[in-house]
């Protein structure tokens, strides 16, 4: 093989490892996440300005367990999932961090009381920012069950379920994959946190369920994590 050959094999080389660095998170999210040809929902943009100030959502920040029964609007619920993965960046990033951008979390979303929303459990998808349904239903009282019987996880308006598929992260860092899937974990779970602080809502992290059955109830291949049920506070 003579030296231009080479040089433009590895020109060649160069340029497709550069267009793989920026497709590398919408690859992966296509390749672990649950293929679902269900009905789509197409959720209001999500603003990007608010009434309360970050440091204020901090200081007010709570586990709060007691909810009313109200419903929450489509617009909050929209705010909700983009605060948990939403995209921000025209390279596909999202607003909460992972280790290369691998991305290992689906968000599914079981949906009980949202006004102008069928109940059902829906995944969330970030790209279109859209609501993709997975089944019909209420099916608050069964996640409840499964996450031995706490009963905020029942009466919440609806429930955000994170699911992780450890595969994403592992096949580039390997076992230390692991520790950064859970650290993303916390990252978005403080993100529903202090959104949902911004919007006047309540939620908490709940870890204690059984995990098969968390992961049958919403479909999901991968692994729950968290449940954050979120409702209007009170009651």
């Amino acid at each position: 093989m003579d030296v231009k050959r080479v040089s433009y094999l590895v020109i060649a080389l160069v340029v497709v490892s550069s267009v793989l660095l920026f497709v590398k998170p919408y690859v992966i999210w296509r390749e672990g996440g649950e293929r679902i040809s269900g009905e789509v929902v197409v959720l209001p943009e999500p603003r990007l300005t608010g009434e309360m100030s970050v440091e204020e959502a901090i200081a007010k920040r709570r586990s709060i367990r007691s909810y009313r029964n109200e419903p929450l609007t489509i617009e909050q619920l929209s705010q909700l999932l983009w605060a948990a993965q939403g995209i921000t960046d025209p390279r596909k990033y999202r607003s909460a961090p992972s280790a290369g951008a691998t991305y290992p979390f689906e968000v599914y979303v079981v949906v009980g009381n949202v006004e102008g929303l069928e109940q059902g459990i829906y995944r969330y998808d970030p790209f279109n920012h859209t609501l993709i349904l997975v089944r019909k239903g209420d099916w608050r009282k069964a996640l409840q069950k499964a996450a031995l019987d706490q009963s905020w996880v029942g009466r919440a308006a609806v429930d955000i379920v994170l699911v992780a598929y450890y595969s994403r992260t592992t096949s580039y860092y390997g076992e230390r994959g692991v520790r950064y899937v859970h650290m993303e974990a916390g990252h978005i779970g403080q993100n529903i946190y202090l959104q949902a602080t911004a919007l006047n809502l309540g939620t908490v992290a709940v870890g204690a369920f059984y995990d098969d059955q968390v992961a049958e109830i919403v479909g999901a291949g991968g692994v729950p994590l968290y449940i954050f049920p979120v409702g209007v506070p009170g009651g």
